[in-house]
């Protein structure tokens, strides 16, 4: 043990000469590298970047109708609920479609703010990989989307951050009008149809309505009452203006009977399709909020990147790191050279 402290206090000991003996060459080093690393990081060669990020969580309804008009508790779903984990993969996976990028790159014309020529041979490639590494997404631990973006302009990092939330329910109700807008067409085809049908049969009674069949168990009653009263008193010419009002009710009565019967059916059909129809056309008319916005970007105060204190201390470091491994190679040289040497004669000798 005692060895093997002396042979550390011995290490050390060579070390700090190594340092002293080195002191002025090293004290060179690390000073131009920091004065290097602090020009070659200022805004005059590398671009300075702010940052804003924005945090929002899903929305669990996607139905308008369900949110609002649903007929049950089951059916209905909380318009102010934050969406669950399903609801967060699917916001992530609109925020990272070509339909938010082509919109938020034609909305404040990143290839023209980005400096790449619409003429150039790579021109989507690159304006898409810049484009990605200035703006990501990335999932909370608490299910939440967290939108990050980095410019050189810090305001139009801010308004990059806010328009991607903005544009989260244009592209959802964009991806869901045209199959709502199928769904309302065939609601609605079916429902013209009820509607004409119900026309159709309410006519029909109008007509026999008119030819004096009102109530037809009301009207046979009543009538049926006055004739036996007429017979009695023996008037003639009442007798037969009741037999013919009795066979025209016989005539039509039945067919007054069954569609009154059915109309009500089909009132009844045309109420419960009546209320698809306006849920279907909500859904395909009108947008509610897809996310909630918990923590709007902001323009930021302070540049995020390049750090320069940090590249100063690394690259300071990274220097005499460097130049001590290569002074000691060097003041060891020799010695290497005389031990090849060395074994290169003993070897020679054996031969």
């Amino acid at each position: 043990m005692l060895n093997t402290y002396s042979n550390g206090s011995a290490d050390s000991f060579k070390i700090a000469v190594f340092l002293f003996k080195w002191r002025k060459t090293l004290l060179f080093i690390g000073l131009s590298a920091a004065v290097i690393s602090a020009i070659v990081s200022s805004p005059l060669i590398i671009t300075p970047l702010y940052k804003s990020t924005l945090i929002m969580y899903p929305a669990t309804g996607n139905s308008v109708s369900k949110s609002l008009i649903a007929e049950t508790d089951n059916q209905r779903e909380d318009l102010l609920e934050y969406g669950s984990d399903e609801q967060t993969e699917q916001l992530m996976q609109i925020l990272n479609s070509n339909r938010i990028r082509d919109k938020v790159i034609n909305k404040f014309n990143l290839s023209a703010h980005y400096g790449i020529s619409p003429g150039s041979r790579y021109y989507h490639s690159t304006l898409y990989y810049r484009y990605n590494c200035n703006i990501s997404f990335r999932r909370t631990n608490f299910m939440a989307v967290k939108v990050t973006v980095l410019d050189r302009d810090p305001q139009m990092a801010a308004d990059i951050a806010n328009q991607i939330a903005d544009y989260v329910d244009s592209v959802k109700f964009d991806m869901q009008k045209e199959r709502a807008m199928q769904g309302f067409k065939i609601v609605e085809a079916e429902y013209m149809a009820k509607q004409k049908e119900l026309d159709t049969m309410e006519d029909s009674l109008t007509r026999i309505r008119n030819l004096g069949v009102q109530d037809y168990e009301s009207q046979a009653q009543m009538l049926n009452r006055q004739l036996a009263k007429e017979i009695a008193a023996g008037n003639t010419r009442a007798i037969q203006n009741l037999e013919d009002r009795l066979k025209v009710l016989a005539m039509y009565g039945g067919a007054y009977v069954s569609l009154s019967e059915k109309l009500l059916n089909e009132m009844k059909q045309l109420s419960f399709i009546k209320a698809r129809y306006d849920e279907a056309k909500m859904d395909a008319t009108y947008v509610i909020p897809q996310k909630f916005v918990v923590e709007k970007a902001i323009k930021a105060e302070r540049k995020s990147y390049p750090i320069i204190w940090i590249i100063v201390l690394l690259s300071t470091i990274g220097s005499l790191l460097t130049a001590m491994l290569v002074i000691a190679l060097v003041e060891k040289y020799p010695l290497v050279i005389r031990n090849l040497n060395q074994i290169a004669d003993a070897g020679t000798s054996k031969k």
